[in-house]
């Protein structure tokens, strides 16, 4: 991997990211009466988008906010231009990591217009987060907040909506924990900022649109898993390497399960709640490949999975698929509205690295004399893997990303000495079921704390 390319600098990036950082401090005071001091944010906007075919919109957006007379539709330009900026973005670090990885992407992904949604509806969905922009993240209080409650309830009926309803409903519900405004000393800035322009973008009628979605028949050679959890959710995203039955060039390919979980289920257990929904769990942590039949998949790369697509394919190590068919695989573009940079994850799999620790935990891999940061904090309870682990690899399966304004790698996988004996760990190795004592423990609790839910449940269903 040409790790040089990772250190490097991207042109313009601190500029456009600039540009929004500004825009997202204004957001903090509202845009109903700008203060002089973040009344620049929205023509740091409009400038870093001049000569684009947002600029008019966005110029005259800019100085509607900046006199505190913007109305829904400015607040709409606004959003765009931010949105494009982070695009651009998400686009320069994509094209340097894909040339770090020697990696080729498709074609752009085809996206199919949703339903036509009720047009109500999503005019009052942009009301509430103007109240919002113009209020700003000082001004919020319950009242405010509140106020997107009745609009989600009408939402979450019609499929076509959904997407923006749990986004708004999320949304609000972090708002509602963080009021009043006026007490709060720090503001996650660019995450409410992404909520609120992501929200506004989708009140637009047709910017719901969604890859289209086709079918594939082939082998499914699993890399490793991802997984993300929190208190009240947990979520598993299988990375692969799908080989098309027609002998075309092998893609890139996702698959992923979200599930509900009570607060009291953690580590291992999480697997107890995902294993019914995905069979391809059991695969990854078995060391298998699937067999896919008629699979959906989206012009994204994302497999909608269906058990009754799949069967258990012959045994497929994840190490030998990441030094054979991972350097030829194509990857897929990503549609427009989601580019971000938050979104950048690119399996890649590095050896012949050295690995040094400081005093504080943090894990660096110095690969061709350039160093990368080492996420150890995304490697899951749910599993094997150990930061300890990482430090003694030799080799590593991974996904680059771009956090905190520089790559780095969050481990899935890696290769390391055990009693002299090359030994691979992953981080989804317990996704079908473990013998390890602390595994077995985790799924026991599990399995204890559901049964005590049901019950509880059981009991107030009879009340």
């Amino acid at each position: 991997m040409r790790a040089d390319l990772l250190a490097g600098p991207v042109d313009g990036l601190d500029e456009a990211l600039a540009a929004v950082d500004a825009f997202d401090q204004a957001l903090v005071t509202g845009l109903l009466r700008p203060r002089p001091a973040e009344a620049s944010g929205p023509s740091r906007l409009a400038d870093a988008v001049t000569g684009t075919p947002l600029a008019a919109r966005v110029s005259e957006a800019a100085a509607k906010a900046a006199a505190g007379a913007a109305d829904e539709d400015h607040f709409v330009a606004l959003a765009a231009a931010r949105t494009a900026l982070l695009g651009s973005v998400h686009d320069a670090l994509l094209n340097r990591a894909d040339e770090a990885a020697g990696r080729r992407r498709g074609a752009d992904a085809v996206l199919v217009a949703a339903g036509q949604p009720a047009v109500n509806l999503l005019t009052a969905a942009r009301a509430w987060l103007s109240d919002l922009a113009r209020c700003g993240w000082q001004g919020l209080d319950h009242e405010v907040v509140s106020g997107a409650a009745e609009v989600v309830s009408a939402m979450l009926p019609d499929p076509s909506l959904r997407r923006l309803a749990a986004l708004l409903d999320g949304f609000a519900a972090e708002l509602a924990a963080s009021c009043p405004g006026a007490s709060l000393e720090r503001f996650p800035l660019r995450r409410w900022a992404d909520l609120w322009s992501r929200g506004m973008l989708l009140t637009v009628p047709g910017a719901a649109a969604t890859p289209a979605v086709g079918t594939v028949d082939g082998r499914l050679l699993p890399l490793g898993v991802d997984v993300t959890e929190h208190a009240t959710a947990a979520q598993a995203q299988v990375h692969a390497v799908f080989e098309p039955a027609d002998g075309s060039a092998p893609r890139l390919v996702r698959a992923g399960v979200s599930v509900p979980k009570p607060d009291t289920v953690v580590g291992a257990g999480i697997w107890q709640l995902m294993r019914p929904h995905m069979s391809l769990l059991a695969a990854a942590g078995e060391g298998r490949s699937m067999e896919l039949t008629g699979m959906p998949v989206t012009a994204e790369g994302d497999l909608l999975w269906s058990d009754e697509h799949a069967r258990a394919g012959e045994p497929a190590d994840a190490f030998a698929t990441a030094r054979v068919a991972l350097p030829t695989a194509t990857a897929p573009r990503t549609a427009p509205l989601d580019r971000h940079p938050a979104r950048i994850a690119v399996p890649v799999f590095l050896e012949g690295y050295t690995v040094r620790t400081d005093d504080d935990g943090r894990v660096t891999f110095t690969v061709a004399g350039f160093d990368l940061a080492v996420d150890t904090d995304r490697i899951p309870a749910a599993g094997p893997l150990t930061p300890e682990a990482v430090a003694r690899s030799g080799a590593c399966i991974a996904l680059i990303r771009w956090d905190a304004g520089a790559f780095g790698v969050q481990p899935l996988a890696v290769e390391t000495t055990v009693r002299k004996k090359v030994t691979s760990l992953h981080a989804g190795a317990w996704a079908g079921g473990t013998t390890d004592k602390a595994g077995v423990k985790a799924e026991k609790a599990a399995t204890d704390a559901a049964k005590v839910l049901s019950e509880r449940a059981g009991r107030l269903l009879r009340k």
